[in-house]
């Protein structure tokens, strides 16, 4: 059988299988007793050397059951994991929604300019606070993984979130179906930004919660240190409806069964 090494988001966690990636995610969502059931979101890796990792733990660890089952996930490390993993080992992202399907996004060669004035993104590891900026995501990935702040982290894996009119016009820009409780404080916080432009970054909340409705994304997955920044386009709402739309149809009814606003 074939062993595969994940890098999961939610939580952080290196993970050795014998379930190839689709299985896999299946798996995280609906499939453990270990874990609350919902949505994952993890990458693939390759080529993946040492780092710290005990790697060799594969090969004794990572076996069939004694009734020939595929042993479905292997734990090896889950501290510190992002920083220690070479960009060019993680290869393609996956989303799973909570009843297990699972979508494949490969990396593009391209980061996106949308030319809006602000941007909310949601960090996903190794820390999860929401921020509001005026930094394009590559300047951001230079802003936050910056040691020479005082804030700052080796490496960084966030998504960008909609902000509809309010990336423009903070101040009358209306609030259309943004799904988000906290908008009002949204819209504060970004005027914050507009009022001193000098400020790069504003948080929103401090702690916020790695779940997030799949629909509200804006461009894609990012995750870099420095000047090194990988992109994960989030398809289209055409591509959606005409390629994936059994995963979409799942992502958007069970996002809403976990609640519209977030």
């Amino acid at each position: 059988m074939n062993k595969y090494l994940y890098f999961l988001l939610t939580p952080e966690a290196l993970v050795a299988s014998m379930l190839p990636p689709e299985e896999f995610g299946s798996y995280l969502a609906v499939g453990s007793e270990k874990r609350a059931h919902g949505q994952a979101i993890f990458f693939t890796l390759e080529g993946l050397k040492d780092q710290g990792f005990p790697l060799q733990d594969i090969e004794t660890r990572c076996v069939p059951h004694p009734n020939g089952q595929p042993k479905r996930s292997v734990y090896l490390s889950i501290y510190r994991v992002m920083e220690r993993i070479p960009l060019e080992a993680i290869k393609d992202l996956y989303l799973v929604t909570p009843d297990g399907k699972v979508l494949k996004i490969e990396k593009s060669e391209s980061i996106p300019q949308t030319g809006h004035k602000f941007k909310l993104y949601q960090e996903l590891c190794p820390v999860h606070p929401r921020i509001v900026s005026g930094l394009s995501p590559a300047d951001f990935v230079r802003y936050i993984t910056n040691e020479n702040n005082n804030l700052y982290v080796p490496k960084i894996c966030f998504v960008d979130l909609d902000l509809g009119e309010l990336a423009d016009d903070p101040d009358h820009g209306r609030v259309g179906n943004l799904p988000y409780y906290s908008v009002e404080h949204i819209r504060d916080c970004l005027k914050q930004l507009e009022e001193n432009p000098e400020k790069q970054t504003k948080t929103v909340n401090r702690i916020n919660a790695q779940w997030f409705p799949y629909r509200t994304i804006e461009t894609g997955f990012y995750i870099g240190a420095g000047n090194d920044v990988l992109f994960y386009p989030f398809p289209t709402e055409e591509q959606l409806q005409r390629e994936y739309y059994d995963w979409w149809r799942s992502a958007s009814i069970m996002g809403d069964s976990f609640g519209t606003s977030f």
